[in-house]
This record gives C-alpha cells, sequence and structure tokens, in this order.
C-alpha cells in the first residue's frame, strides 16, 4: 500500500517536473531523465517517452531533430507559448498546495 501511494503522488507531479526541466533550456530525453534521476525522482524511460509524446500532442511542448555523432539523430525539446503558460499556471498551485500540505502537517 506504501508503494502505491508514493507512485501515485509521484505521477501526480512528474508532468510539471519535466515541464520545468524543459523550461530551463532545450533538452534531450537522456537530460530529462539525468534531471529527475538527480532530484531522486527515479522514473523509466517507458515513463518518460509516452508523456513527452502527450505534452506534445497537447501542444505544450515542440521539438527538434539534429543529428548525432554517437549514433541516430536526436529530439530536443522545449515548451511551446501554451506550454509556458501553463507552466506558469502550475508555480502558482504548486506554492499554493505546499503551503497548504506544510500547513496540514506540521
Amino acid at each position: 500500500m506504501v508503494e502505491n501511494i508514493k507512485s501515485q503522488m509521484r505521477k501526480g507531479i512528474l508532468e510539471y517536473c519535466i515541464l520545468s526541466i524543459i523550461n530551463r533550456q532545450e533538452v534531450y530525453t537522456s537530460d530529462i531523465l539525468n534531471a529527475l534521476q538527480e532530484a531522486d525522482l527515479l522514473v523509466v524511460e517507458g515513463t518518460v517517452y509516452p508523456l513527452l509524446s502527450r505534452l506534445k500532442n497537447n501542444g505544450l511542448l515542440k521539438y527538434r531533430w539534429q543529428e548525432s555523432t554517437d549514433g541516430p539523430p536526436r529530439k530536443y525539446f522545449t515548451l511551446t507559448d501554451e506550454g509556458k503558460d501553463l507552466l506558469a499556471t502550475l508555480n502558482q498551485e504548486w506554492g499554493t498546495i505546499s503551503n497548504a500540505i506544510n500547513k496540514i502537517t506540521r
């Protein structure tokens, strides 16, 4: 039960975290995975790729292909204006939610 609850909490914030990572700079999928791992949000590629596709299909991300000397071309992601607007809204909401949680759990 505990693992299920922890998993659900992580899933709930994963899109927000990915949008925040991409907002910093244009990134490749492995950059996203590394940033999540550095923050102790261990996620597998199989979780991130469908999420990136969904965010792109919803008009929140765009990508460009870049040739790689180490293998196949790589897809680099950036936020669209709609993605930036959503992230700004999520940043405000996160502040509200984290303040409420901190009040409750103190």
